[in-house]
């Protein structure tokens, strides 16, 4: 008898940037608290924007190509994908998303067994500095799932280990009234043919298929891919390329208050657009998704 599955929680979102510098204004801009700078031992690193669920986004930028091209030479999957999204798709996009593991070396097996290993593991330590300036060694194994068919997006289980929670902290609090991530948006022409790797991504085997696309939840969010009609119905979004593949698209945030984060964005000559009920910020440099917020109900 197969044990029944848990869906997993989302961790973060990984969103090549051109400089991070660039990165924060963007966010600040957007009303968000972005964390001090922290640099990876292959070469990348980031300025993260933490959320009281538990999730977090992570722009990333090249910090010294070198030390990246070698890890990647050495086998390193995180900035061999990262190299390879940059060269097809620039500096400014959204290229993973990752959900959270209890234990990455089962996760990694997983995805062997099941034809969908995006290489070998990686594990790494690094130093994190927290809002009263004290640091924390915090170390990471990471189990990467790709498709071939998608060559612009992966995934993978990360298993956090010494990790401080950033959670209720100051690093949570954000002008915006964001509180967490709800949805991750992709996009795919017939998107029940990345079904099989949504599901096992998200250790999630119910699927609630629509004439737009589908959805697989998460623990406290949803990973939904659309098709054409679907983007321009949910996103109001046209793509005549017709090109196939997953591709990332959205982030949908929950806010505490549409209309305060409306006032916000206009003070900050942010360009904003609605549909339906969630208003949408498009992509700008530092800002590689489009960005969607809905009120909590």
């Amino acid at each position: 008898m197969t044990s029944p599955r848990t869906a997993r929680p989302l961790d973060h979102l990984v969103l090549p940037v051109e400089d991070l510098e660039s990165t924060r204004t963007r966010h600040t801009a957007l009303g968000f608290t972005v964390a001090a700078e922290a640099h990876h031992p292959f070469g990348t690193e980031n300025a993260c924007v933490f959320f009281d669920d538990g999730t977090y986004l992570e722009p990333l930028a090249i910090a010294s190509r070198e030390d990246c091209e070698e890890a990647a030479r050495q086998g390193n999957v995180f900035v061999a994908r990262d190299q390879a999204y940059r060269f097809r798709n620039g500096d400014n996009g959204f290229s993973a998303f990752v959900v959270g593991s209890s234990d990455a070396d089962a996760d990694h097996a997983r995805f062997v067994e099941l034809g969908m290993s995006g290489g070998d593991m990686l594990g790494f330590s690094r130093l994190m500095r927290m809002p009263d300036g004290t640091e924390h060694e915090a170390s990471f194994k990471l189990a990467f799932a790709a498709d071939l068919r998608a060559p612009d997006m992966f995934g993978f289980a990360v298993e956090r280990i010494n990790v401080p929670t950033a959670g209720h902290s100051a690093l949570s609090t954000h002008a915006n009234g964001v509180i967490g991530i709800s949805e991750v948006v992709l996009s795919e022409p017939n998107p029940t043919d990345f079904q099989y790797f949504i599901q096992e991504l998200c250790d999630n085997r119910e699927v609630d298929a629509n004439s737009f696309g589908m959805t697989i939840e998460l623990q406290q969010a949803s990973v939904t891919v659309l098709n054409n009609a679907g983007l321009e119905a949910y996103l109001g979004l046209t793509d005549p390329s017709r090109a196939r593949g997953l591709r990332t698209r959205a982030v949908v945030y929950r806010v505490t208050s549409l209309v305060t984060i409306t006032e916000f964005l206009h003070e900050n000559d942010v360009t904003v657009r609605q549909v339906g009920a969630r208003l949408m910020v498009d992509p700008a440099p530092g800002q590689g998704a489009i960005y969607c917020f809905e009120e909590v109900r």
